[in-house]
C-alpha cells in the first residue's frame, strides 16, 4: 500500500471499524488472494472499473497495485484509450492524468 493509502486505512479504521475490517479480511484477504483470476487480472479489472464508474480518486493507489501486479504503462495506456469509447472521454482523460501522476512519482 501506498502511504497515503495506509494514511487512508488509518482513518477508516477509527471512523468505520467494521468497513476497515471487511476491506482487509474480504476485499483484501479473500477476493484479491483467490486464485481464480492473477494479481494482474485483478489489478486490470479493478482500474478499468474505478476508471469506467468515474472513481479517479482511488486510481492512484490502483494504479501503483497494477504497476507492481505486472501491468505496464503501455497496457494501462491502452486500456484507457480503449475505455474511452465506452466509458466517456472526459473521465479517460482524467484517468490519463492520475497515471501521469502516478508515473512522476515513480520517476517515470
Amino acid at each position: 500500500m501506498t502511504s497515503q493509502e495506509n494514511e487512508l486505512m488509518t482513518i477508516i479504521a477509527q471512523l468505520a471499524p467494521q468497513f476497515h475490517r471487511l476491506t482487509i479480511d474480504t476485499l483484501f484477504g479473500q477476493v484479491w488472494q483467490d486464485d481464480t483470476l492473477s494479481l494482474r487480472e485483478r489489478s486490470l479489472i479493478t482500474v478499468s472499473a474505478l476508471i469506467a464508474l468515474n472513481r479517479t480518486e482511488q486510481l492512484p493507489g490502483h494504479l501503483q497495485r497494477a504497476f507492481d501486479n505486472g501491468l505496464t504503462n503501455k497496457e494501462l495506456s491502452a486500456v484507457m484509450t480503449h475505455l474511452a469509447f465506452y466509458a466517456g472521454w472526459p473521465v479517460t482523460a482524467s484517468a490519463i492524468e492520475r497515471l501521469d501522476e502516478v508515473n512522476n512519482s515513480r520517476g517515470n
